[in-house]
C-alpha cells in the first residue's frame, strides 16, 4: 500500500494536525511513458503552506483531498520511460508527502550519488541551492566588497545565499532567530555578523551590523524584518524577494513606501526558480565545485518516519529548523 498525507481542511493561521490526514491506497502502476518512483526522502519547503490557502499564488492552491506538495527523492522501481531504468536514483519535484508517485519524466533529475550524498541532492545540489544560486546571482547582481544581508538566513535557501555570496567576496549579514542559530550563522556559514530579529533591540543591532548600508537584500520572510532593513538600502541596491514566510500564516503585511524605491534607484525582484531551469548545467557546475572544495556547509535536520512529517513541517514554519528539513522514509 502506498501511505500518503493529504490536505484535510484549509489552515487557518499556523497549520495544525488536524488539516492534515494520513491514509492508505493502491500502489500505483505506470502507463505508458511513465515511471514508479519509491520514495527515500522527503524535502519540507515552506512553499506548500502557500498553495493549502484557497487563493492562488504561484501555483494552483491544493483541492481538499490532495496530496501534499513536496520534493521527495527516490528508486525507479519500474519503468515505461526509455529515459529512466529501474534502479535509477531519482529526484522529482512534485512527488508529494508520500511513499510511492508515478511521473510521466518531467521534473525528473537523475542524481548522483557518487558526488554527494542523497539527501544533498534536496537542498545544496536541489531546488534549494538553486534557488539561492539564482536569485543572489542573476538578480541580487553582488560585486565583490558590497554588503548582502539575508533574511532566515539559517534556512535551507538563506543558508546558501550567505555562502554563495561569501564565495563572491561580499560582507555578509544574516539575519535569524535565536542564540543557538546565531551560533550556526557565524561558525557553520561564515558570515561576517548575525543578527537576532526577536532581540528587543533587533533595529538597532541591524542598523550597526549595516553601517555602511545594504546594497543587496535577500528576502525570505518579509514583515517586520524587512521593514527594518528596506530604509537600510544603499542608493543602487537590489532586492531580491524569494519568500514572505512570516506572512504565510497572517494576513499580507503592509509594506514601506515606494518612494524610497524611487529616491534610493532601487530594483526590487521578485522570482520563481521554475521560470530558471536554464540555470541548472550552471548551477549544478558551480555549486558542485564549491561543495567538493568544502566551500559550501550543510546542515539538515533528518527525521524518520512519514507520520513526523506533519510536526516537522509546522515547526519548520514557526522558524524552529536550521538547514534543510528533511522526512527519511
Amino acid at each position: 500500500m502506498n501511505r500518503q498525507i493529504i490536505l484535510a481542511s484549509r489552515p487557518t493561521g499556523l497549520p495544525c494536525p488536524e488539516n492534515f490526514r494520513m491514509i492508505e491506497s493502491s500502489v500505483p502502476v505506470p502507463g505508458e511513458g511513465e515511471v514508479l518512483i519509491r520514495h527515500t526522502h522527503l524535502g519540507l519547503a515552506p512553499a506548500a503552506r502557500l498553495q493549502m490557502g484557497e487563493a492562488a499564488s504561484y501555483r494552483a492552491p491544493m483541492k481538499i483531498g490532495d496530496v501534499i506538495y513536496g520534493q521527495a527523492l527516490g528508486t525507479v522501481l519500474k519503468s515505461r520511460n526509455p529515459l529512466y531504468r529501474e534502479g535509477d536514483v531519482v529526484m522529482i519535484q512534485d512527488g508529494g508527502w508520500q511513499e510511492y508517485s508515478i511521473s510521466d519524466g518531467h521534473a525528473v533529475t537523475k542524481v548522483e550519488s557518487d558526488i554527494a550524498p542523497l539527501t544533498v541532492w534536496l537542498g545544496a545540489l536541489g531546488t534549494s541551492g538553486m534557488t539561492a544560486y539564482v536569485g543572489l546571482l542573476d538578480f541580487g547582481l553582488p560585486q565583490m566588497g558590497e554588503t548582502v544581508v539575508v533574511s532566515a538566513a539559517s534556512g535551507a535557501v538563506g543558508s546558501m545565499v550567505g555562502q554563495i555570496a561569501r564565495i563572491k567576496g561580499c560582507r555578509v549579514v544574516g539575519i535569524a532567530g535565536g542564540q543557538e542559530k546565531m551560533t550556526h550563522l557565524r561558525r557553520d556559514f561564515g558570515y561576517d555578523a548575525a543578527v537576532d530579529y526577536k532581540d528587543a533591540a533587533f533595529d538597532e543591532a541591524l542598523r550597526e551590523a549595516c553601517s555602511a548600508g545594504i546594497d543587496v537584500y535577500f528576502d525570505n520572510v518579509g514583515g517586520h524584518v524587512r521593514d527594518v532593513a528596506w530604509p537600510l538600502m544603499n542608493r543602487n541596491g537590489r532586492i531580491v524577494v524569494c519568500g514572505q514566510i512570516s506572512e504565510y500564516n497572517d494576513s499580507p503585511a503592509s509594506g514601506p513606501g515606494w518612494f524610497d524605491i524611487l529616491a534610493r534607484r532601487l530594483s526590487v525582484r521578485g522570482f520563481i526558480l521554475s521560470d530558471h531551469a536554464n540555470r541548472r548545467p550552471d548551477f549544478l557546475r558551480d555549486m558542485g565545485a564549491w561543495y567538493r572544495e568544502g566551500r559550501i556547509a550543510i546542515r539538515e535536520e533528518v527525521q524518520e518516519g512519514l507520520d513526523l512529517a506533519v510536526p516537522a513541517f509546522i515547526a519548520m514554519l514557526q522558524g524552529k529548523n536550521s538547514g534543510k528539513a528533511i522526512i527519511k522514509l
